[in-house]
């Protein structure tokens, strides 16, 4: 099967390019050209046609990549083309005509790269972050992945357990020979090594997943304290409905900003107060879980009322900021105990100190950004394969230590497979459609 695709974004452009990857996309192109192929990877100017018919749909440039020496490791071409609808639309109606040529699967061009074997699982998910990323620090975090340390690691790491795998098995093989000391001080050091590596990785404080997916901040507080008018003044237009009434706000509302260069994404929750209105209860159980889930909390108050009740107290920890909103009405200094928190005076109304505020959210991004080379976890995936692979090395240990090397030989397979269905080395088949699903068609 022949696939194809528009790989450029949408909508009105000056250029607009059309892929197509499959055993038969030479013939696919001839169809629309009606001339031979140029030479490979040389750009020529060609006229292409309906099919079964001498109508033009345009003129523009002809790639052409035999493969296995292409992007998905088939033949593939590449049609870039005038970026209008009618022209797209022409030549996707032309090629669907085609036997045995359809439109590409979200991410199949990529899932293809993959299952020929010219890149791995990891470099497929940092093409995906690429494409998607918005900030400098996202586009640097993929490309790191893209250049192949986090696959180097993992590939090291794995054979270090296929290594010490070899060693068991010889043991169970010839359980009446004794293994020399320095192959079983070999298994435990290189166990140990593995399992500290690991353990490392993991103690990573999730960087690579906030730069991926977006530092999370909750604006959390009472009704009227003026969360709206906040999330509204950080985003820069008007993102929640800001109103005298109570209760206005009843879900969570999420904006996307770009801070410093840093991801983040913004979110209003309801007032926190006590409600009899059933919705109201949960908007207000979606803020307190909201408020969990945030790297960085918000807590906004009035400087009129500043009697905290037990909640509003719980969520003021160390991933907090205390928000005095309407100081300009604020006729007595605050209480000490007040002072003594991480806090700021501001007035949304009077623009008076919202800066200060803004620095102090610059400063708590950079300390939760704190970025090195060794960055190598960027999805919820790969934490859970590494942390079962910790799991089974630490089962391998204990059984081990009792020579009952039959089941710590299970456990070392087990692990190593852990290791490999981060780099796509085993069989992955049933995470690979949630994986691809995520990119663009055409790509």
């Amino acid at each position: 099967m022949t696939i194809f695709a528009l790989s450029t974004g949408p909508g009105i452009s000056g250029v607009a390019i059309i892929r197509i990857s499959g055993n038969e996309t030479r013939k696919v192109v001839e169809a629309l050209t009606r001339e031979p192929l140029p030479p490979p990877r040389v750009a020529c100017l060609k006229k292409f046609n309906k099919i079964n018919s001498s109508e033009l749909i345009d003129e523009g440039i002809l790639l052409w990549f035999p493969g296995p020496n292409s992007y998905t490791g088939e033949d593939m071409a590449e049609i870039q083309v005038h970026g209008s609808k009618a022209v797209i639309d022409a030549l996707h109606l032309s090629l669907s005509g085609i036997e045995n040529c359809r439109l590409a699967e979200p991410g199949e061009f990529t899932k293809l790269a993959f299952q020929n074997g010219k890149i791995n699982l990891l470099k497929a998910e940092s093409i995906a972050d690429l494409i998607s990323s918005e900030t400098e620090i996202q586009r640097q975090q993929a490309i790191k992945i893209m250049n192949g340390k986090s696959s180097d690691q993992f590939n090291f790491l794995r054979e270090k357990l296929l290594k010490i795998l070899s060693h068991v098995e010889a043991k169970i093989d010839f359980p009446e020979e004794d293994l020399p000391n320095n192959i079983l001080d070999e298994i435990k050091n290189s166990s140990d090594e593995v399992i500290n590596k690991i353990k490392k990785i993991l103690n990573d404080q999730k960087v690579g997943e906030r730069i991926r997916e977006g530092f999370k901040i909750a604006i959390i507080g009472p009704t009227n304290a003026g969360k709206s008018s906040l999330m509204n003044y950080l985003s820069n237009r008007d993102v929640a409905i800001v109103s005298e009434i109570a209760g206005t706000t009843r879900d969570v509302i999420e904006t996307h900003l770009n801070i410093d260069g840093y991801p983040v994404i913004i979110s209003d929750t309801a007032g926190i107060r006590d409600s009899q209105d059933e919705i109201e209860k949960k908007g207000i159980k979606l803020s307190l879980n909201r408020a969990e889930q945030a790297d960085l909390k918000l807590v906004v108050v009035d400087a009129k009322s500043l009697d905290f009740n037990d909640v509003l107290k719980g969520l003021l920890d160390e991933n907090a900021i205390l928000v005095i909103n309407k100081s300009d009405l604020l006729e007595k200094d605050i209480d000490p105990e007040i002072k003594k928190t991480n806090h700021v005076l501001i007035s949304i109304k009077e623009n008076k100190n919202i800066e200060e505020l803004i620095l102090k959210i610059k400063n708590n991004l950079k300390n939760k950004f704190l970025t090195s080379d060794d960055i190598l976890i960027t999805r919820e995936r790969h934490r859970q394969h590494l942390q079962q692979c910790l799991n089974y090395l630490n089962n391998f240990n204990r059984k081990k230590e009792i020579e009952d090397f039959d089941k710590a030989a299970e456990d070392l397979r087990l692990a190593s497979r852990h290791l490999g269905m981060i780099v796509g080395k085993v069989d992955v088949e049933e995470i690979l459609s949630s994986i691809f699903n995520d990119f663009c068609i055409g790509k």
